[in-house]
């Protein structure tokens, strides 16, 4: 059965071909979907008979937003932790110790109701497709189990036994990723499509240079796909690791040098922007600006987790990258969009036309320039197709 979707005020394709400017803006639009996908798209004047009709009364239409880097199992809350930055405690990842342990005192019913319900959040606020970590459990079994239980959600699984080094790894860092590369990823890579890392010598918590590729290199012998954490503390080697072995995206490069630009510029490695950990840990935002006027693809996530950026809202990670971080309205939504697909190389979502997938978000606003003019406001929503009629 096939939906006209109709009275869009402006639509965003991402596709200049389809529309105007690097939005592929298209006023006055429709959208028909059927089974799951856009069958067609452009002016209402001259749009195909449906089935069914949906009007959304002059509203904006955009892609769903992608959200390429979250961390949703978890047990517990770091709202204390959260106080404590609030009065100039750095942040340095220590805290995810304390996540851990009440990751691994819940019951599946409890880190399964808790995800779903951040997933409700995150639809609820235009976002249709969610990458989803492990990380929180760093036992063969509890990362398993993470998994398992993201796999409920989203295709985009994560295994990230690399997160930090548990305590009872203490001091034992290269024991730690012997276990990460060889029985805890021989549980968890059946129910993963990424392996990412923590590559942060920075951090007395995280991983160097050494122990970051021996776990990417066995993940990709693995047959998974590589991710990076990198560049968020301080300068360091995560982000020239990440271009050099071909991974999708490297994310937070916070601090960046020469060197980190032009490695990504001159490679196929997304910079993954995520400037709601520094909105919550009081930390500089990321250059974009540099980096697109290096002609860097960028993309923008939220990396909602429980202790440096506890927020479920694309929206949000729009303005305030548009606010603090020299991006323009039209930049920060195709990142949150397009740019969220390329990091998790997906051709089906991120855009709007014929055989993408008919995720659509819907603005109370005429227009995408919304999402960062009017901050903090409730905008955005996944488009119900199922109110058609």
């Amino acid at each position: 059965m096939s939906t006209l979707v109709t009275g869009i005020a402006e639509l965003v394709t991402n596709n200049p071909r389809l529309g105007a400017g690097p939005l592929g803006l298209v006023p006055d639009a429709a959208v028909v979907v059927a089974d799951g996908a856009v069958t067609w798209v452009g002016p209402a004047s001259a749009a195909p008979a449906a089935d069914r009709r949906l009007d959304v009364g002059g509203r904006a239409v955009l892609p769903g937003f992608v959200d390429s880097h979250a961390h949703l199992v978890f047990g517990g809350d770091r709202a204390v932790e959260f106080e404590a930055r609030m009065s100039g405690q750095a942040y340095d990842g220590g805290g995810i110790a304390s996540t851990v342990g009440a990751t691994r005192s819940a019951t599946d019913e409890e880190l399964r109701a808790r995800l779903g319900a951040l997933v409700a959040e995150m639809r609820a606020q235009g976002t249709t497709t969610v990458e989803v970590k492990s990380g929180y459990g760093l036992s063969v079994d509890d990362e398993a189990r993470a998994l398992r239980l993201a796999q409920e959600v989203t295709a985009e699984t994560t295994f990230l036994g690399a997160h930090v080094v548990p305590p009872e790894y203490a001091g034992r860092t290269d024991d730690y990723v012997e276990l990460v590369c060889g029985p805890m990823l021989a549980a968890c890579a059946p129910h993963a499509r990424w392996i990412d890392v923590f590559c942060e010598p920075a951090s007395p918590h995280a991983f160097d240079a050494d122990a970051s590729r021996a776990v990417l290199a066995a993940g990709s012998d693995a047959g998974l796909g590589l991710r990076v954490h990198g560049n968020q503390l301080a300068e360091g080697p995560g982000v020239r690791l990440a271009v050099e072995l071909g991974a999708a995206s490297v994310d937070h490069c916070t601090h960046l040098v020469d060197a980190d630009v032009d490695a990504l510029a001159g490679g196929s490695t997304v910079a993954t922007l995520l400037p709601g950990v520094e909105f919550s840990t009081r930390s500089p935002y990321p250059d974009a600006r540099r980096l697109l006027d290096a002609g860097v693809t960028v993309a923008l996530a939220t990396d909602c987790n429980p202790g440096s950026c506890f927020t479920s809202s694309m929206p949000l990670v729009v303005a305030l990258a548009v606010r603090e971080m020299g991006m323009t309205p039209a930049e920060a939504v195709w990142s949150a969009t397009g740019g969220g697909a390329a990091a998790l190389r997906r051709a089906d979502v991120g855009w709007l036309g014929v055989g993408a997938r008919a995720d659509l978000a819907v603005l109370e606003a005429p227009s995408y320039r919304h999402l960062a003019y009017r901050p903090g406001v409730p905008l955005a929503r996944t488009l119900d197709l199922s109110q058609a009629t």
